[in-house]
């Protein structure tokens, strides 16, 4: 905090007119922890290279709170989940904007914090902040800082993940257990008089996605954020008419699974936000399987259904021999979760 000149410890009105202020924030804070991406202040827009190839470009908001939790942060998050996006997609992630809604009142201390993990979490993705604007609103107007994104990106070679490819027989596979960025980001809040050493998954999926695009057998890939596994099996039905069926083999670490069981969540419906679901032909489901159980991120990956053509609806079998089914979800049980 020694090159910042702000002269108050907390974000004002001043600090978004577009004066000294601002250009205070702007250059002794975000410049700041952004050098590595050689982000420009001056220039409206500025040039960026591309390798030849097809580009994909995603965006997303980052609206979580509390701001800070277990295992990461709005802004490590904000590089998580854009970059992820684009992963999934079969690319390489290569530029993002970025946006900071900053409410009056947020302590300096903390912006500091969450732009600082924010440059780390680009640099270990390989990501360049490339541009980017600030805005401040009232306070009572906004969560503190919201943050929203765009990020680029190159197709790779190889398969190209497409939902159009899914047919019956498909195996579905998930990289680690499920719900606990969801259920880390509920006990930080301690809404329900509870807590616990739980941290979120929120992490780069680049190491998981990349070495699978070398199978032809792959079908599908996706991220599961809002709405968790259940919600890619809903989008999976509407796309193709085929039916999901969910093992009892999906992982669900305790604490988030007692968490669930108190406060009558469902893990499956609960967002992840380092995780990465697969659909890969059944021939080289094992092969899959094991490439991501040789990686550190991926060593709890685990098989947890079939895409099928015998029902148009979602099921879970259960631990003990039985069925039910998995609705689409409606209600948001975990508001600004992400």
């Amino acid at each position: 905090m020694d090159d910042i000149t702000l002269d108050d410890t907390r974000i004002t009105l001043a600090h978004g007119n577009g004066g000294r202020f601002m250009r205070e924030l702007i250059e002794g804070l975000f410049a700041r922890h952004l050098h590595k991406s050689e982000l420009n202040t001056q220039a409206d827009a500025v040039p960026i290279a591309l390798d030849a190839g097809e580009v994909l470009i995603t965006t997303d908001g980052f609206t979580v709170q509390p701001l800070e939790f277990p295992g990461g942060d709005i802004g490590s998050l904000a590089i998580h989940g854009t970059t992820n996006d684009l992963a999934v997609a079969g690319a390489r992630p290569m530029y993002l904007t970025l946006n900071a809604f900053i409410e009056e009142g947020l302590e300096v201390e903390t912006l500091d914090r969450i732009i600082a993990s924010l440059a780390r979490a680009a640099e270990e993705a390989g990501v360049k902040i490339s541009a980017g604007d600030t805005k401040v609103v009232r306070r009572g107007e906004g969560g503190g800082l919201y943050l929203a994104t765009t990020g680029v990106g190159i197709r790779l070679p190889g398969t190209v993940p497409s939902m159009d490819r899914i047919c019956a027989g498909d195996v579905i596979l998930v990289s680690g257990s499920v719900g606990d960025h969801g259920t880390a980001v509920m006990l930080a809040r301690e809404e329900f008089g509870l807590r616990g050493d739980l941290i979120s998954d929120a992490g780069p999926v680049m190491a998981l996605t990349e070495p699978l695009l070398q199978l032809t057998g792959l079908r599908f890939m996706r991220d599961p954020t809002r709405g968790g596994i259940a919600s890619i099996a809903h989008e999976i039905l509407r796309a193709t008419g085929l039916g999901v069926r969910f093992e009892a083999s999906i992982p669900v670490k305790e604490p988030v699974q007692s968490v669930c069981d108190m406060l009558g969540y469902d893990p499956y419906y609960l967002a992840c936000e380092g995780r990465v679901v697969a659909v890969v032909a059944p021939e080289q489901a094992n092969e899959a399987l094991g490439i991501w159980r040789s990686l550190k991120a991926g060593c709890d990956a685990a098989r947890i259904g079939t895409i099928t053509a015998d029902s148009d609806r979602v099921i879970l079998e259960t631990s003990l021999g039985g069925e039910r089914f998995l609705e689409e979800l409606e209600d948001d049980p975990l508001p600004r979760i992400c």
